[in-house]
């Protein structure tokens, strides 16, 4: 089916997931395929970035969490690593006024004091110009790793413990979601990671407890709002059931 066709099936199914977060794999791979440099793999995801991001107002979802750069990813070549930060400006610039104009708040999520000076400016100014917009939540994390966001939220629980603004006994599952970047999100219902691996490779570890697991294929360049659809109707077919029986 067409993407409007799988647009209309999805509306007549019910619930889209609020919160989707999507591991964005195989711009590499994408570019190798093509006898291309890494660098123009990850120019060429920049169109799929579009693409789902637009999808994601057209089904109305709240939420979209892009796992765009790893800490880990700080070990590759000092090349591919200033040309992801070059990209970061490029994207910012070409697309802040279309993401302003679509009432997106786009958060930038992770360890931002190793950006770039340029990337970090950027990055500032455009958390800020759409901080009051309402229609869609695109968090891009950038120099992040989970259990580095883990070890973050331990240490300011341990803070507020020391200071007297928290009781050791009042630490639960709650004060510590608080902790975490995504804090004034709800949890992703749906995680998509592309390229056919089947990792999670660090993205957001205490956030995906319940989400259900969509493994595309399709390498990032090539994936499409289509393919968004097709993962949301793959979800809207699945038995949530939070490790309750039905009664």
């Amino acid at each position: 089916m067409e993407g409007a066709e799988l647009l209309a099936q999805m509306r007549l199914n019910g619930a889209v997931p609020r919160h989707i977060a999507i591991i964005m794999d195989g711009n590499g791979r994408w570019a190798r395929e093509r006898n291309l440099p890494r660098p123009l793999g990850h120019r060429s995801g920049m169109k799929a970035v579009r693409e789902v991001v637009e999808g994601a107002i057209e089904a109305e979802v709240e939420v979209l969490s892009l796992f765009a750069f790893s800490q880990e990813n700080w070990q590759r070549p000092l090349l591919e690593v200033n040309a992801l930060m070059s990209l970061l400006q490029e994207y910012i610039a070409r697309e802040a006024d279309e993401l302003d104009a679509r009432g997106v708040r786009v958060r930038i999520l992770g360890d931002l004091s190793r950006l770039s000076p340029g990337a970090a400016a950027a990055a500032e100014g455009l958390m800020t110009r759409t901080a009051g917009n309402q229609r869609l939540t695109l968090n891009l994390f950038i120099s992040y790793g989970a259990r580095a966001e883990l070890v973050r939220a331990a240490r300011l629980l341990a803070g507020d413990v020391r200071d007297g603004r928290l009781a050791l006994e009042d630490i639960d599952e709650d004060t510590l979601s608080q902790r975490l970047y995504t804090s004034d999100c709800p949890d992703p219902d749906l995680l998509i990671r592309t390229s056919g691996e089947q990792r999670i490779s660090n993205f957001l570890l205490w956030q995906v407890a319940y989400a259900e697991l969509y493994m595309s294929p399709v390498l990032w360049p090539d994936f499409t709002r289509r393919h968004l659809y097709e993962a949301i109707l793959a979800f809207q077919a699945r038995d949530r059931r939070f490790g309750r029986v039905p009664v």
